[in-house]
């Protein structure tokens, strides 16, 4: 299978951080499957491709053109896509996945997340979502769409979008077994 981590690039985050990114890659190499993610050389991207290929697992990096042309990008990688853009980078991702795992990360990370998030509750990516909760993390996104669901802004059903795990071998676990969403629920219904 593959699976999508979506992890910061920044190199200045604690080391629970890292260690846990390191632990996610080798997990997913260690269980047979392929490590997608934005092909970063730095951070928790770079960390979790790093493990992954020690542990003789294989990457594949999406990542557009121009941040190629500003050298952004992991030289390691098994397989290598360059893209366009941002959108077709995301899009890429996701449509490749068997499987989507978000790490800590800040703007970009969260907004993969999320549009992964909302893709599943269209009913255009069926495959699991795993938010790989380190040290509580997401606490707070996680209330906020706790609260997004009791101000009636989604169905109390949507919150079985996403799992969370709190360590590298459960969100790996979480990825296979998981069964797919429904897509016939994108349906609307009264809330």
């Amino acid at each position: 299978m593959n699976i999508t981590v979506y992890a910061a690039s920044s190199g200045q985050v604690p080391a629970a951080y890292t260690e846990v990114a390191s632990q996610l890659g080798t997990e997913i190499a260690l269980a047979g499957h392929t490590l997608v993610n934005g092909a970063g050389r730095l951070g928790l991207m770079a960390a979790t491709t790093d493990a992954c290929l020690k542990a003789g697992g294989r990457t594949v990096g999406v990542i557009p053109e121009f941040m190629v042309e500003q050298g952004w990008q992991h030289d390691g990688m098994s397989e290598l896509i360059v893209t366009q853009s941002m959108h077709e980078r995301k899009e890429t991702m996701i449509k490749i996945a068997g499987a989507c795992v978000a790490l800590p990360g800040g703007c970009g990370t969260m907004e993969e997340l999320l549009e992964a998030i909302t893709w599943k509750q269209l009913g255009l990516f069926l495959k699991p979502i795993v938010i790989l909760n380190v040290g509580g993390y997401y606490d707070s996104m996680l209330a906020q769409l706790n609260k997004a669901v009791d101000e009636r802004f989604m169905r109390p059903m949507h919150t079985q979008l996403w799992a969370t795990a709190a360590t590298a071998k459960e969100a790996v676990r979480l990825c296979e077994e998981t069964p797919e969403w429904d897509r016939s629920l994108r349906k609307y219904a009264a809330l």
